[in-house]
């Protein structure tokens, strides 16, 4: 017999998260595919196994990110990605599911479009609901956003980090930069190629980042040995290197984030901006799980800074959320603007 369900997609740059109505999440993936290229680009892994093989395959093996600064970049292996982990993730018991997936705000409404069609290409029942990632991490996060209070809410995920000040249900100002984990990554590369002459890769890069990585060079000291090839000899090589040399290095990305944080805020009504003076500024990601991020920002905004529990899973959680509420009621004004009724995104509350 088969079974209908309804499920929350976090979509994103880095991974995929899926949450299940009555279950909550019951699947984390990274958003990575690996094609043969001798067999008609044929998908041979996705998710966990085919992010093992980045950098590690031979000519004919290519490992693909189909989604770029938070939206879709490449429809086809989209469609393939999302499909092959909606069914690992409800078996095949369920059919059609009813699916809500989160996009960074800011979107356009061809990249909304793209993420439905890959929805439904991949099975998901009519229509599609798509809602904005602040939205979906304040919910998340806790925040009751239908309050005529103001409630800002960072997210920083692996593609773009999205900044919004939300209230009665709605975004009243928000923003989205394309710098986030990923560009954290590639400033570690940067770093350790310019500095020591190494050349690491993708992978390693992000594992500094988990283990050592920091946001403010008063973090707690930490080491670890970094492994890859020396730009000089071309034979591989080892260098230990600290959290104090990690925060030097994501200086600048941090910068542009924490300064987009200002910008709204410097464009938030007095009223809402009261607010979030007294209930401080709510931080979900990955990214906001970087050692000192929470003090750095509170230190250059001169807001109270607080990381949300379970940061990494907010956007997830937030979306299966509201597809459990979609028929309550308290979620009617995220539908407006989900329709499109709500394009202003500087409209003042009631």
């Amino acid at each position: 017999m088969l079974f209908n369900t309804s499920i929350g997609v976090d979509l994103g740059t880095s991974s995929v998260l899926i949450y299940i109505r009555g279950k909550g999440i019951v699947m984390r993936e990274p958003s990575v595919l690996a094609i043969d290229t001798d067999l008609d680009s044929q998908v041979v892994a996705v998710g966990e196994t085919a992010r093992k093989m980045i950098g590690r395959t031979p000519s004919h093996i290519m490992t693909i990110k189909p989604l770029k600064e938070g939206v879709i970049s490449d429809y086809r292996y989209a469609e393939k990605m999302l499909k092959y982990f909606i069914q690992k993730a409800i078996g095949r018991r369920f059919r059609n599911p009813v699916i809500a997936v989160c996009v960074p705000s800011g979107v356009t409404e061809v990249e909304r479009k793209a993420v439905r069609d890959a929805a439904v290409a991949a099975g998901a029942r009519q229509p599609v609901h798509v809602i904005e990632e602040p939205i979906a991490a304040a919910i998340g996060a806790g925040i009751d956003i239908n309050r005529p209070r103001g409630s800002m809410i960072v997210d920083i995920g692996g593609g773009t980090s999205d900044v919004a000040v939300l209230s009665m249900g709605g975004v009243v100002v928000s923003s989205s930069v394309k710098t986030a984990g990923d560009n954290f990554d590639e400033a570690i590369q940067r770093y350790i190629r310019k500095k020591y002459n190494i050349l690491i890769g993708q992978h390693t890069a992000e594992e500094v980042k988990i283990r050592i990585g920091a946001a403010s060079e008063k973090a707690e000291r930490r080491t670890m040995e970094v492994r890859g090839r020396d730009l000089i000899s071309g034979l591989p090589v080892g260098k230990v290197i600290e959290s104090r040399e990690i925060a030097e290095a994501l200086s600048e990305p941090l910068t542009v984030i924490i300064d987009e944080v200002r910008h709204v805020l410097e464009q938030t009504p007095p009223e809402l901006a009261a607010d979030v003076h007294e209930n401080g500024i709510v931080l979900t990601g990955g990214g906001s799980l970087l050692a000192g991020m929470d003090r750095l920002m509170q230190e250059k905004v001169g807001v109270d800074v607080f990381v949300a529990e379970d940061a990494i899973s907010c956007v997830a959680i937030g979306t299966g959320r509201y597809i459990e509420q979609l028929d309550s009621g308290r979620m009617r004004d995220v539908r407006a603007q989900e329709q499109g009724r709500t394009n202003d995104r500087k409209r003042k509350p009631f």
